[in-house]
């Protein structure tokens, strides 16, 4: 009788929805319970762009708080990464600067748009041998989480068209060998989407 209530109860959900939707609603349940990689963004805008903008990708110089030191230009770099998909005109900095040099470099090649990008925060776990070799200490042991800011500023005016930040933790089955950078890959990208007003759900 139980798998009979069972067999119905997926045959229902089937009926639902279909294999890429339960996956995706799957990935989703267990990044929530903390087995997969987390994240969780909060725009203040909902403010669309066009497709067609010209984005130059900064990095502040700002280092995250503590002893964890990140990819000197990882946010920028992932950004770039993320957003090359939606937005074909995209330039980024080679390496961290300042706001001030970061808006006249982006207006010096004509960007619409700077998005200027910094590592708030970031936590970096023990996830291997070679971090218990650095750290040793068995509260270190754990999932590395992270806190990017994003502002995206509009050239011509200087006008801040948005902010965001993001929030970034890993999970159970996936914390090995991971930093604090590569978690923010999959938000950024989400975040671009989300500026041309592509949804997730």
């Amino acid at each position: 009788m139980r798998s009979l209530v069972l067999l119905l109860a997926v045959l229902a959900l089937g009926g639902c929805m279909n294999v890429s939707d339960m996956a995706e609603e799957t990935r989703y349940q267990m990044s929530d319970v903390g087995l997969l990689d987390h994240s969780n963004s909060r725009r203040v805008n909902n403010l669309r762009i066009q497709p067609d903008s010209f984005i130059y990708i900064a990095q502040g110089p700002f280092a995250p708080p503590g002893s964890v030191y990140p990819r000197p230009n990882a946010v920028a770099e992932e950004a770039f990464n993320g957003f090359i998909e939606y937005f074909p005109m995209v330039r980024r900095a080679r390496t961290p600067e300042g706001i001030d040099r970061a808006m006249a470099e982006a207006r010096a090649a004509g960007a619409h748009y700077l998005l200027y990008t910094r590592f708030a925060n970031a936590d970096d776990r023990i996830g291997n041998m070679d971090d218990w070799i650095d750290q040793e200490y068995v509260d270190r042991l754990g999932i590395d989480s992270g806190v990017i800011q994003i502002m995206l500023i509009e050239t011509n005016t200087q006008y801040l068209i948005d902010t965001a930040t993001i929030k970034s933790r890993g999970g159970l089955l996936t914390f090995h060998d991971n930093r604090p950078e590569d978690l923010i890959g999959p938000p950024l990208q989400q975040y671009a989407r989300s500026l041309i007003g592509i949804s997730d759900q």
